[in-house]
């Protein structure tokens, strides 16, 4: 009963206004403090009433970071019965199963100055770290454990790639604070995969997002490139704090945030000018770097991931093929080929002889899989899907196609049928008069408008999101052809997860900037389009304001090096004139 008039009292204070308190990111992780179980309020454990004084002045939003952590919740292979190891033989202090220690702040700046002895990433202890070891080692303690039994799948693989690129081993701990190494992450913004990339800065490094893959769930190139993304932060700050800052943020709020401090390029001098969000994501990192590591102190033992650890193995696709294929004909459950090759948005895999795709199957099958490799390609499943439809699928959702016009036909008709305009027909084709003929072959782009192809000239794009609110008669294709980008674009600003939309609707669009009026972008002798730099410009930051261009590629136009430094008013070249 007594337990009850608590709860209910938290509840009615917020409404009494006590939450007019100056928000950090304390409020982020105790936003579910409404939903801890009445067993725990019931400890006795000292810092309880911590929790319980705290939640009247907490906002009861949801955190990305504890959706992330309670996203485990709904990963099938953990076993919470069976650990990685023995625990009896890490537990060396004899903690009872349910004990939950805690420890003086002294005790926690002592063990992460030990730590920070171990790296060049200058690990503190604040109140703010406090609040995250808190989350991290009592209130989400179980989900930790989940996430330690995963380190074990991916971190070897982290550990890897981040060594190859000369980046300090604990920011591996950076994909705990992203996405708790959950591998089909996906956050309400549209971030996806182990690293939480966004369409755009994914774009930037090379992770290809189309209406059949994702990149950004392959935890493979999402690392290469979550790697070449630290890296490139890193020439720009020299601070790894501010890296881990841009990389949740962005490089822009990061060069906001130093410009109101006085141009002081210090995490904690910044601090207080950072997003609400961000300003929680150092403190986070430090404290999952610190539990991490201080694991058994704090009565903490990793899950088994079962066979997500060791119970998969990879075999190439060379051919185009859909999940129901290999499920039927060897089968491979439907949901662990979903589950473990979450980059395939449609269940279909499309391989060819020159463009072979790798997917992660449970171990069992991958004999049969090779056995039957031939035959597999060709297996006709019972819904009937065959290699003759899943062309037809292909075609469906790629964006170029070819429109033979029939006799009665008209260039107004032809529009209406692939939802596209007339002018965006005839600027595809050429045509200076709307005439057309019988057998004639029209370009048609379903999406309505052309993807960015080799030697075509790039599109500016605003870094400044606007909104556009959805007229009577406008599908995603004419909005996208106004705005000059792709409807895969539309979708994965807005978060979209088909093409339905709304009289009066409000879609985020980023305009695209005429390269002509645009004074920042130069033609010389007709050959390049040139970008001068400005004032706080990283060449991440340019790279996303042009379609189809990436940080490598304007490296290797303008013969700049890692270490190569761009200043205010230097002129680098985009791209090559179409």
């Amino acid at each position: 009963m007594k337990v009850k008039h608590i709860i209910l009292q938290l509840l009615i204070l917020p409404l009494l206004g006590i939450g007019s308190y100056a928000q950090s990111e304390a409020d982020e992780i105790y936003s579910d403090t409404l939903f801890i179980e009445q067993d725990s309020l019931l400890l006795g454990d000292p810092d309880t009433s911590l929790y319980i004084r705290q939640l009247g002045m907490f906002s009861t939003d949801d955190s990305p970071i504890v959706k992330m952590l309670d996203s485990l919740y709904r990963i099938r292979y953990f076993d919470n019965n069976l650990w990685i190891t023995d625990s009896s033989n890490w537990n060396k202090y004899g903690f009872a199963p349910d004990y939950i220690p805690t420890y003086p702040d002294s005790v926690y700046a002592e063990r992460i100055a030990l730590l920070n002895r171990e790296t060049p990433i200058n690990l503190v202890f604040n109140q703010h770290v406090k609040a995250f070891i808190d989350l991290y080692a009592v209130r989400k303690r179980g989900l930790t454990s989940r996430v330690m039994g995963l380190s074990y799948v991916y971190f070897p693989m982290f550990e890897e790639l981040l060594d190859r690129y000369d980046i300090p081993l604990e920011m591996k701990y950076l994909a705990v604070v992203e996405s708790a190494l959950n591998p089909v992450a996906g956050s309400h913004m549209g971030a996806k995969g182990l690293w939480q990339f966004m369409y755009g800065t994914g774009k930037v490094y090379n992770l290809k997002v189309t209406s059949l893959v994702d990149d950004r769930f392959d935890p493979y190139k999402s690392t290469v490139a979550a790697c070449e993304h630290m890296r490139d932060l890193y020439n720009i700050y020299q601070d790894w704090f501010l890296v881990l800052a841009a990389y949740n943020s962005g490089a822009g709020n990061v060069n906001r945030a130093i410009r109101r401090a006085g141009g002081v390029k210090d995490y904690w001098a910044i601090w207080p000018y950072l997003p609400r969000e961000t300003r929680g994501y150092v403190p986070a990192y430090i404290a999952v770097t610190y539990v991490m590591n201080h694991a058994t102190e704090h009565n903490l033992y990793p899950f088994h991931p079962g066979m997500m650890m060791s119970g998969t193995d990879t075999v190439t696709v060379r051919d185009l093929i859909s999940f129901d294929q290999i499920s039927e004909m060897l089968g491979v459950p439907m949901q662990d080929l979903r589950f473990f090759n979450p980059q395939f948005k449609k269940d279909i895999i499309p391989a060819s002889p020159e463009n072979p795709y790798v997917i992660r199957i449970p171990s069992d099958f991958v004999g049969p899989f090779l056995n039957n490799e031939t035959e597999l390609y060709s297996f006709k499943t019972k819904k009937g899907v065959e290699k003759e439809k899943l062309s037809e699928e292909i075609k469906k959702v790629s964006d170029q196609s070819v429109h033979i016009v029939k006799s009665g036909e008209n260039l107004g008709s032809i529009a209406r049928k692939y939802r596209v305009s007339v002018n965006q027909l005839m600027a595809w084709n050429n045509m200076k008069k709307n005439t057309i003929y019988p057998g004639q072959r029209l370009t048609v782009f379903s999406s309505g408008t052309p993807s960015p192809v080799s030697g075509e000239t790039p599109v500016k794009r605003s870094g400044t999101s606007t909104h556009h609110t959805v007229k009577r008669g406008e599908t995603l294709g004419k909005i996208a052809s106004q705005y000059k980008c792709s409807v895969t674009d539309l979708r994965e600003w807005n978060n979209l997860s088909g093409t339905n939309i709304q009289v009066g609707q409000k879609l985020r669009v980023y305009a695209a900037e005429s390269v002509v009026e645009n004074k920042e972008v130069t033609k010389s002798n007709g050959k390049f389009i040139y970008h001068t730099v400005k004032s706080g410009d990283t060449l991440w930051d340019i790279a996303r304001q042009y379609d189809g261009v990436t940080v490598e590629q304007i490296k290797k136009l303008n013969k700049l090096t890692d270490k190569s430094r761009i200043m205010p008013g230097q002129k680098l070249k985009i791209a090559a004139m179409s």
